[in-house]
């Protein structure tokens, strides 16, 4: 019997500015019969694509996406397109992905991506943000007082200290045989509430950024249904590890993987991925808005809990910001760069079309990259970084905000002005609502001055 047949409602997935999955539901029938034209009724002022008059959008979904949902065979998804009148909706960050794409192989390449997402799984969350209370209590399994799990101490930990192993088991099957996700591998990471990282590859900005949207909306279900919380913040709890979606990046052409060079005596790259990581740097921190856009990822982004905070490349290094992994540096078939900044809050499709053409920039303009530092960062004098001209990402998400403001040219082939303008004007709306609000933090520091 044919599995379509006991589908009765389709979810329509949309992800707006900010990196929000969105979703309408419309009946079976009706996503057969207008499946090609699509469906209106997409109020894109209020999902912060649009002003009040100019606000009606319609959605047309990419069938090649449409899966039925394991956890209900009544209902199936489909990741769409976001249109207005007859034309892609230029904000739609999915469009902007696919441009990136379409650029990359308009410059004779293919890009392989892959991306280390990293997330939490809590036993409970509780928060509450009002003018005389702010109360924030975080639960799980692992950590005292239920778990013996010290900070900094769950990295590949096994069962049974070792409490998410089924749930990350459930979700990698779930994304592998239902959703055609391909996961490469999972593990427990280093934080010690129950900290999980799924690696997934694919190619091009567009299909993993539908994968890495897929993967938080799987992994929340699954938890939900557990009576957990999936927790995709950069930094949910102070003194642990933080939250990375570290993303891996080669360049191919006739089968071949232009990154790697087998004569290179450092870390067998070539001088193409040099200009690519070059690009990187150059624009490191205006790319800080995109792949590390909210104000919890500048709490991640600090010294000490493996977060990249120097502007700086590596062979195996992990306090760089771009590191050449190691394992397997002779290989061509998986030699690549890993850009760690980025972090699971971000727009997948806008970190990733982000990414990829600050790289492009630095092939273009032959951006020499500087020699690798080999040390751990984290132990030079800030005397010794200067005197070494290393760049340091921004602190606060206000000063990537401004450094992207002035630095925005490398994006423009695929990003329009006014894609740019309205992500930073929606941030800046982020920032105005946060900074209203005393921490707990600030209390401890300065109630007795």
């Amino acid at each position: 019997m044919d599995p379509q047949s006991n589908v009765r409602w389709v979810e329509l997935h949309y992800t707006d500015v900010t990196g929000l999955l969105h979703s309408v539901f419309i009946r079976y029938s009706q996503y057969s019969k207008n499946q090609k034209i699509g469906f209106g009724k997409v109020d894109g002022s209020s999902v912060g694509f649009t002003e009040i008059h100019e606000s009606d959008l319609r959605l047309i979904p990419d069938d090649s996406t449409f899966r039925i949902l394991p956890w209900d065979s009544q209902r199936a998804r489909a990741i769409c397109d976001v249109y207005e009148a007859n034309k892609r909706l230029d904000k739609d960050p999915r469009f902007i992905a696919e441009k990136a794409d379409m650029y990359v192989s308009n410059e004779g390449f293919k890009v392989k991506l892959g991306v280390e997402m990293e997330f939490f799984l809590f036993k409970s969350m509780k928060f509450e943000v009002a003018p005389y209370k702010q109360v924030l209590s975080i639960e799980s399994d692992e950590a005292p007082p239920y778990g013996v799990i010290k900070m900094k101490g769950g990295y590949h930990i096994t069962e049974p200290l070792d409490t998410v192993t089924k749930f990350r088991l459930e979700v990698a099957n779930i994304l592998i045989n239902e959703f055609n996700v391909n996961v490469t591998s999972h593990h427990h990471e280093v934080a010690s509430a129950a900290q999980i990282e799924i690696s997934v590859t694919n190619n091009g900005a567009k299909l993993l950024g539908d994968d890495i949207q897929t993967l938080k909306y799987v992994s929340r279900i699954i938890a939900s249904n557990h009576g957990m919380i999936a927790n995709f913040m950069p930094k949910p709890i102070a003194g642990d590890n933080g939250s990375g979606m570290h993303i891996h990046v080669s360049l191919w052409s006739n089968g071949q993987n232009l990154f790697f060079d087998p004569d290179d005596r450092y870390a067998h790259i070539s001088q193409l991925a040099r200009y690519f990581i070059g690009g990187l740097i150059e624009h490191g921190r205006a790319l800080s808005a995109l792949v590390a856009p909210t104000t919890n990822s500048y709490k991640r982004l600090i010294p000490g809990f493996e977060a990249p905070v120097y502007l700086v490349w590596s062979k195996a290094n992990r306090s760089a910001a771009i590191r050449i992994p190691a394992y397997y540096n002779n290989n061509p078939l998986t030699h690549r760069i890993e850009f760690r900044p980025p972090d699971p809050s971000a727009n997948p499709y806008l970190a990733l079309a982000a990414i990829i053409m600050a790289g492009l920039d630095g092939i273009k303009k032959k951006i020499d990259p500087g020699d690798p530092i080999n040390t751990n960062v984290y132990e030079l004098s800030e005397r010794a970084i200067k005197e070494m001209k290393i760049k340091t990402l921004p602190p606060s998400l206000s000063e990537a905000l401004l450094e992207l403001e002035s630095d925005y040219e490398f994006l423009k082939p695929v990003f329009t002005e006014s894609a740019i303008q309205h992500f930073i004007e929606l941030k800046r709306k982020e920032i105005k609502f946060l900074n209203q609000y005393p921490t707990p933090a600030e209390f401890m520091y300065y109630f007795m001055l």
